[in-house]
C-alpha cells in the first residue's frame, strides 16, 4: 500500500493538482480561462467514453456487464439515502442541504475515476473497459433520489429536472462518445489514437492543475461555512461508499482492477453534473456547503489517500 501511495503521490497528475492547490492557498493569481477548462473537460469525457465504447466492442456484451450496470444504478440510488441519514444525525444541516450533499456522494467524479484508471495502468492491474458505462449510469439516480429526500416543501423531481439531468453536457458527451466508440470499435480507435490516446495524460495534468486551483478556493471559502462534523463526513463517507462498492464488485465478479474502479466510483463525489442539476431543481440548497465539501475535502482526499487505498484493497483479490 505504501508503494502504491508513493507512486500515486509522485505521479504527474497528483503533483499538478498539488501545484494548483498550493498556488490557490497561497493566493497566487494562477488561473486557467473557463472556456479552456470546459474544453479540456469535454475532451476528457470524449476520450474516456470513446475508449470505453471501443473496449466493449472488442469485449462484447455479456451478463457481467449487465450486472455491473445494475449494481451501479442500485448503489447510486442507495448511497444518497445512507449519506442523508448520516448527515441528519451527525450534523446540523437542514433537510435540503443534507439532501443536496447526499446527491453529490451518490453521483460520481469522472476525474477521480480517470485518476484511478491511470493508477491502475501504472500498477499493471487490468480492468473491465465497460466500467465507463457504469460511471455514466451512476450520474442521474443520485440526483433524483436526493430531490425525493428534499421534498419537504412538495419538492419532487419533475420532467424538467429529469430532462436537465439526462441532457447534462458531461453525460451527453460521455454516453455519446461511448456509443460512437462501440460502433466504430478498435479500428475507429486506431484511426484517431493520435488525438484520443497520445495527448490524454498531458491534458489530464493541465485539467488537474485547474482542479487544484478551484479546490484551494473551496477550502478557503469553506472555512466560513463548513463545521467540523461536515468536514469529517467528507472524509469518512468516501470510505463507506468504497466499502459498498467493493461488496458489489465481489458479488458481480469484477476483476481486481474493476473492483478498484467500482470502489472509486462509489467513493467519489460529483462536482460537475450534480451542482448543475441542483441549481435548477433545488436552488434553496447552499452551494457554499456542497461545493467546498465535494471539491475541497473529498476530492483531495481521494486523489492523495483514497485511490491508493482502493487499489491496495482491490489488489488483495487477485
Amino acid at each position: 500500500m505504501i508503494d502504491l501511495a508513493v507512486s500515486n503521490l509522485l505521479s504527474p497528475m497528483v503533483l499538478f493538482f498539488v501545484l494548483g492547490l498550493s498556488a490557490s492557498l497561497a493566493r497566487s493569481d494562477l488561473s486557467i480561462p473557463e472556456a479552456i477548462a470546459k474544453g479540456m473537460a469535454l475532451y476528457l469525457m470524449m476520450a474516456i467514453g470513446f475508449k470505453g465504447g471501443a473496449g466493449v466492442a472488442v469485449h462484447g456484451i455479456d451478463s457481467r456487464l449487465v450486472y455491473s450496470l445494475l449494481a451501479g444504478l442500485i448503489l447510486s440510488a442507495s448511497i444518497p439515502i445512507i449519506a442523508f441519514c448520516i448527515l441528519s444525525r451527525a450534523t446540523e444541516l437542514s433537510r435540503v442541504d443534507a439532501a443536496a450533499v447526499a446527491a453529490h456522494y451518490g453521483s460520481i467524479s469522472i476525474v477521480t475515476f480517470l485518476a484511478a484508471m491511470q493508477a491502475l495502468d501504472s500498477a499493471g492491474l487490468r480492468y473491465e473497459s465497460y466500467m465507463v458505462a457504469v460511471a455514466a449510469a451512476m450520474e442521474a439516480p443520485a440526483i433524483i433520489v436526493a430531490l425525493w429526500l428534499a421534498r419537504n416543501g412538495g419538492k419532487q423531481p419533475g420532467p424538467g429536472t429529469i430532462h436537465e439531468v439526462a441532457l447534462n453536457g458531461s453525460i451527453v458527451v460521455l454516453v455519446g462518445s461511448f456509443a460512437i466508440g462501440g460502433i466504430s470499435g478498435a479500428d475507429g480507435l486506431k484511426s484517431i489514437a493520435s488525438f484520443i490516446v497520445d495527448p490524454f495524460k498531458g491534458v489530464l495534468c493541465l485539467f488537474l492543475l485547474d482542479m487544484g486551483v478551484i479546490a484551494g478556493r473551496g477550502l478557503r471559502d469553506g472555512r466560513r461555512t463548513l463545521s467540523r462534523a461536515v468536514v469529517a463526513f467528507g472524509i469518512y463517507m468516501p470510505l463507506i461508499g468504497a466499502a459498498l462498492g467493493m461488496v458489489a464488485a465481489r458479488i458481480v465478479g469484477l476483476s481486481p482492477g474493476g473492483t478498484a474502479l467500482m470502489m472509486t466510483l462509489c467513493a467519489s463525489a460529483s462536482y460537475i453534473a450534480v451542482p448543475a442539476a441542483l441549481r435548477l431543481a433545488l436552488p434553496e440548497a447552499k452551494p457554499s456547503i456542497y461545493l467546498p465539501l465535494s471539491l475541497g475535502v473529498t476530492f483531495p482526499f481521494n486523489m492523495t489517500i483514497g485511490v491508493p487505498l482502493y487499489l491496495f484493497v482491490a489488489s488483495m483479490f487477485r
